[in-house]
């Protein structure tokens, strides 16, 4: 059976409400809880970019059981590899063994605040790989000093290490991305059914790991509320991937989707209060072969309304089947 988890949507709620919010959708009875990494917004209506690590760390005490995962941070240009590596070891320890760390090769809108050229795909895979390299190194206790293409690590050691090793999961979109997350990941990301994404990291060496996918939901009571809170806060989304990525701030993604329309946004994500709907786009990613799906609620200050239905009628309806 697939398990059903929740998305603590860093760009549109502050920080206490992003655990309470985890501790209601442990109470509800999801299977996981993932975050997502900002440091700016999608769109300026979504308002909100909490430093997600310190949520993180307030989620691993307000909780018990729902096991916590990245969705996903970037190890290659805002955070040293290094860094990653201390703080996922902590995140281990803090949540007595239920974190993974999910990582990707990130968004130019949350990686350009350092400064320098912002690399094409080709080079932020090859420094991905790099970071992986070295967070599992660090990981191993050694005092690690590492020369690579990308990176460089002098004398390093992790201190502070749980007795097992966060599980990495790494993003993926296309047979670049796929390869990489064959070679080094433990867990396959993606945010698009595609079972193909599967195929090629089966062949890259993935098979059997586990492959968690994220969908976009806007529930509401009222269908017209539920899909022009979507459009508001969400049509950055039908961009792409090829586009999304590259974009630097969120103007240019007010600019990019100011010919989406309510009919757009109608066909790629589930909104309203029908059930069935939001169970159909689910199950798209289970028939693609995804084991594991996290689920967004769009709306910050829609979630406890979210909670009760999903425990009510959502959950028990996937879990019927």
């Amino acid at each position: 059976m697939i398990e059903i988890g929740y998305t603590m949507m860093c760009e549109q709620a502050g920080p206490k409400q992003l655990v309470r919010d985890v501790v209601l959708a442990e109470e509800a009875g999801f299977d996981f809880a993932v975050i997502s990494d900002h440091y700016f917004p999608w769109l300026d209506e979504q308002g909100h970019a909490p430093y997600a690590w310190s949520v993180l760390g307030a989620a691993a005490q307000a909780t018990d059981r729902i096991p916590l995962m990245t969705y996903v941070t970037c190890p290659i240009r805002r955070y040293h590899p290094a860094v990653v590596a201390q703080k996922a070891a902590t995140m281990q320890l803090l949540s007595d063994g239920r974190f993974t760390l999910g990582l990707g090769a990130g968004e130019n809108l949350n990686e350009h605040i350092v400064g320098g050229v912002w690399p094409m795909a080709a080079v932020r895979h090859e420094m991905l790989e790099e970071a992986v390299e070295i967070i599992r190194a660090l990981w191993n206790g050694d005092t690690v000093t590492y020369r690579g293409k990308h990176f460089e690590v002098e004398s390093a050691k992790v201190w502070d290490l749980p007795d097992t090793a966060p599980p990495i999961g790494i993003a993926v979109s296309g047979p670049r991305s796929c390869r990489l997350a064959g070679r080094q990941a433990d867990i396959m990301i993606a945010v698009e059914p595609k079972a193909e994404l599967g195929t090629m990291f089966d062949q890259a060496g993935g098979s059997g790991k586990p492959r968690v996918g994220q969908i976009a939901l806007s529930y509401d009571p009222d269908p017209d509320v539920a899909l022009k809170r979507a459009m508001e806060q969400f049509r950055w989304f039908t961009g792409g991937w090829g586009v999304n990525a590259e974009l630097p701030v969120p103007a240019s993604f007010d600019q990019a989707s100011r010919t989406v329309g309510l009919d757009d946004i109608s066909e790629k994500m589930p909104c309203g209060p029908d059930v069935e709907k939001h169970v159909a786009g689910i199950r798209a990613f289970e028939s693609a072969g995804f084991t594991h799906i996290a689920l967004i609620q769009v709306g910050g200050d829609t979630q406890e309304q979210f909670m009760t239905w999903a425990a009510t009628e959502l959950l028990p309806a996937l879990r019927a089947a």
